[in-house]
């Protein structure tokens, strides 16, 4: 047993089938269904009433056809061949006569077998099992007719497609849509009519002519802008029409007023101008509603893509409607001739002479009046029902019904953007339009990527409003405000009323366009996107000609680049983060010559895989002073671009896999810092040809493979900054401590066993850096001789002491000892007064060792572990970074969650 619950989503489903219905579906369910009520009534007669009547023939009759009959015996059993009965005279006249006719002298029993075996030997087939034949083919067809509705291939893709269409209906967004489209199109058409007539010259008329006219130019208005819809009435058609006046002589009333103040010459104001002062009544959708309606575009979108892509759901109703069309011509054909074999008389035969003594009978069947003209009906209407499935296939046949074209959509201006649809999706508009026009124009609204984008801008006024925008502005450490967006479907228009905004970072927004309004940010100066491809309207470009200086881009292919950063002719840094072609140049789209508008740039910066140094760069080799190149492990084989780079100050090449120095830097004359970290150096023989660049400050060789420092280092007599750490270096040359000017040396992460003597001899040395080698001591010159030293880091080292006069160093601040072998501190430490603000980093038992007085001083400011208390005085160094919380920056916000 079924509860109710059960048959209620059979009920609805049925129910929501029928949009799919065309009349003639529906005309030809009720034919089914007539047609199974004729062979269900041919049933229940046949059942209860069916049989045949016989009696014998006469035996002369058969003696005359056969030539062996027994004239004895026809005689002795004939009635007329018995002579007459006398009938006595003294018979009451009042007593029944005596029946006329031939006596058969045959039991009831024996008309009861005759008749059964004459049903089945002398009557058709066809007056026997035509109501069943009729009730099965009443079946079949029943089946047949809704068979693509409930097909499993079919079935799950209808019912999601009326789902979507109930809540596309019921959606508040729907009426708000075509109402704000009807209100567009009713605005445009009657500035289209007002531009008429005001071109139209003058032309004097008969005050009757004239005063009618502005009625019919309403009426014409209002039919054209389809706000006479129904639908559109319901859904927002008060706003912008007109009430009519149910007054009827309001038409004469006003065609006099209006020939009155023409010949007045007094300007009186149509019903248009009337309708455009008023104001105008806009809808918004709740915070729940707009959830919903967004969901529901991702809902439209996704079952578009899934049905587009096949057609199965077309291919099983034409199959059903060609299976139909068979069927019917097959029942036609072998129907109609049956309709001669329905007899009311039948001779029989039996062959049971012995039993009855008869051989022929004469026999009647009851029902057959009756099921010639139920027969007949039901052809009839099966005829009927074939020539609508002959129309259904014509229809098929002559229409395109993989393709859908809202063209009832496209007179209304908000929605002519919505897309042709094509396969099962467009069979099914197709089958709907035969329903209701209307309910696939409430779909369109939810196809149309223009009421989508006023959807989502809605949206984002709500939710992202200016007090929002300003709350999520912070400060940097730079004191620059900054803002950052994530993951927006675009960018909220409060966003262009921040003025005072200097930083933008944009991440992984899908539509980002920049707007005329961006001229309101007037402090706008830098600007980031990560994986955001935005676009910019010719206003806006304007704007960020003149005041954007640095951009940030993020991209996955180079195609994504766009195409207006190369006209940001004040941008003075870009950044540049993805996967760049390896052709040589930035990207399919940045040809020879395309960044000569940038003759402003100072800095670019690039990661990503390149082969070659882009000859593009040479455009704006006069500008350029910093080139940074970050190739993620990818070997760079040709620099010769750089040669022509000579204003380059700053250049720095790292994960490029280079084993050597390029010769391309010998061009270099103004190049001021050289960084070529996280390479494949193993020799540096060609540091003698560094000799020309005598502007080289800051040359940074770490986390390369170099086994020894060549004596020619010396000849770069102006450097102040040498890195090399996390090399492979077991020993220093003399030639390095002859460079005077060397203010930073950090060699930590080598193989050094000690530190020379000659390094007495830089007296300029502020920071020393000598953490992961193999050192036992420090030569005393060291402290002796550079009293300059601010840091120094001995850490991971094999120390056993501390040489005497380390309180000679009075501006040190920082000193690291950790992860050595001491046993003891000096209390020297004491007179380092730079040391007092936490700047000793060293085991807290091997702290205990000093002092008590000592201790004391240094642990003013001093911190557990052996970490420095945050003091914004102290000088930043490579081997002791210091990061304050607020300086602390991710490429994005998703990198920074993580």
């Amino acid at each position: 047993m079924f509860s109710l619950s059960e048959l209620a989503p059979l009920n609805q489903h049925q129910g929501r089938c029928k949009l799919l219905k065309p009349w003639w579906e529906v005309f030809m369910d009720y034919l089914v269904v007539l047609m199974l009520m004729v062979s269900v009534l041919a049933c229940t007669e046949q059942l209860s009433r069916d049989r045949v009547v016989c009696i014998p023939m006469d035996p002369v009759t058969s003696a005359n056809t056969s030539n062996n009959g027994p004239s004895t015996c026809g005689q002795a059993l004939t009635p007329s061949s018995r002579p007459p009965t006398h009938v006595p005279h003294n018979v009451s006249p009042k007593l029944p006569s005596v029946g006329q006719g031939r006596r058969t002298h045959l039991a009831h029993q024996q008309y009861v077998y005759i008749s059964q075996v004459c049903y089945h030997e002398a009557l058709p087939l066809c007056s026997r099992f035509f109501p069943y034949m009729a009730m099965l083919q009443s079946l079949v067809l029943v089946a047949s007719g809704s068979f693509w509705l409930h097909f499993p291939h079919t079935s799950a893709r209808i019912e999601h497609f009326l789902a979507i269409l109930a809540k596309c209906c019921e959606s508040p967004w729907t009426s708000q849509a075509l109402s704000h489209a009807a209100r567009q199109d009713s605005i445009q058409e009657k500035e289209v009519v007002s531009v008429v007539e005001e071109r139209r010259p003058p032309q004097p008329s008969l005050p009757s002519a004239s005063s009618s006219q502005p009625v019919t130019l309403a009426r014409r208005t209002s039919r054209d802008s389809g706000t006479d819809s129904p639908l559109l009435e319901r859904s927002g058609g008060a706003s912008f029409g007109c009430p009519p006046s149910p007054c009827p002589s309001t038409l004469s009333c006003n065609s006099a007023l209006s020939s009155t103040s023409r010949g007045s010459q007094v300007p009186f104001p149509s019903s248009s101008h009337v309708m455009d002062d008023r104001p105008r009544q806009v809808m918004s959708l709740g915070k729940s509603d707009g959830e919903q309606a967004r969901a529901l575009f991702e809902r439209v979108r996704k079952f578009r893509s899934h049905s587009e892509s096949s057609d199965v759901i077309y291919k099983v109703y034409l199959a059903q409607t060609v299976l139909k069309l068979l069927m019917v011509t097959l029942i036609l054909s072998y129907s109609i001739p049956l309709l001669s074999s329905l007899s009311f008389t039948h001779t029989c035969h039996p062959q049971e002479t012995d039993l009855v003594g008869y051989d022929t009978f004469e026999c009647i069947h009851v029902l057959s009046s009756l099921l010639r003209k139920l027969l007949m009906a039901y052809l009839s209407l099966l005829g009927l029902y074939g020539i609508l499935n002959l129309y259904t296939f014509s229809w098929i046949l002559h229409s395109s019904l993989r393709q859908y074209s809202f063209h009832s959509l496209k007179d209304l201006g908000s929605l002519r953007d919505v897309p042709d649809l094509r396969n099962d999706l467009a069979f099914l508009l197709h089958m709907l339009d035969q329903y209701d026009p209307l309910l696939a124009q409430r779909l369109s609204v939810f196809m149309s990527p223009v009421s989508e984008s006023r959807l989502l801008g809605e949206s984002l006024e709500r939710r992202w409003g200016e007090e929002k925008l300003r709350a999520m502005t912070s400060v940097d450490a730079e004191g620059f405000s900054r803002l950052q967006l994530v993951a927006l479907p675009r960018l909220p228009p409060a966003l262009f009323t921040l003025s005072q905004l200097q930083v933008l970072q944009l991440e992984l927004i899908a539509d980002a366009r920049f707007t005329e309004q961006v001229s309101k940010m007037t402090s706008l100066r830098e600007l980031h996107l990560y994986h955001c491809t935005a676009a910019v309207d010719p206003g806006a470009l304007r704007v960020l000609q003149e005041h954007l200086e640095v951009l940030h881009l993020t991209f996955t292919q180079a195609s994504e680049i766009p195409g207006w950063v190369l006209s940001l002719r004040s941008l003075h840094q870009l950044h540049l983060s993805g996967r760049l072609s390896s052709d040589g140049g930035l990207g399919r789209g940045w040809a020879l010559g395309s960044l000569r508008q940038l003759r402003h740039l100072r800095v670019l910066v690039i990661r990503g895989m390149l082969q070659r140094i882009p000859g593009e760069l040479c455009e704006v080799a006069g500008s350029l002073a910093r080139l940074e190149i970050y190739n993620e492990g990818a070997r760079l084989l040709v620099l010769t671009g750089l040669k022509r780079m000579v204003g380059l100050t700053e250049l720095l090449l790292q994960d490029c896999r280079l084993e050597r120095l390029p010769s391309a830097l010998l061009a270099l004359g103004n190049l001021r810092t050289l960084d070529l970290q996280h390479n494949n150096l193993r020799t540096l023989e060609e540091l003698l040809g560094l000799a020309h660049l005598r502007r080289l400050s800051c040359l940074r060789l770490a986390y390369n493979r170099v086994l020894a420092l060549p004596a020619s280092v010396g000849v770069l007599r102006g450097l102040e900054l040498l890195d090399l750490s996390n090399n492979q270096l077991q020993s220093l040359p003399p030639a390095l401590f002859t460079l005077r000017c060397l203010r930073r040396l950090l060699v930590a992460g080598n193989l050094l066993e000690e530190l020379p003597a000659e390094v007495k001899a830089l007296q300029l040395l502020t920071e020393l850096d000598l953490s992961g080698n193999r050192l036992d001591s420090l030569p005393p010159q060291l402290f002796s001789s550079c009293l300059e030293l601010h840091i120094l880091n001995v850490a991971r080292n094999s120390l056993s002491s501390l040489p005497r006069g380390i309180s000679a160093l009075g501006r040190l601040c920082r000193l690291d000892l950790r992860s050595n072998s001491l046993e003891e501190l000096p209390a020297e430490l004491g007179c380092c007064t730079g040391l007092h603000r936490g700047g000793l980093l060293v085991e807290d038992w091997l702290f205990l060792s000093l002092p008590t007085q000592v201790r004391d001083m240094l642990s003013r400011s001093y911190a557990p572990s052996g970490t420095p208390s945050e003091d914004h005085s102290r000088p930043d160094s490579d081997s002791f970074p210091y990061f304050c919380p607020t300086q602390w920056s991710f490429s994005s916000a998703l990198e920074s969650q993580i």
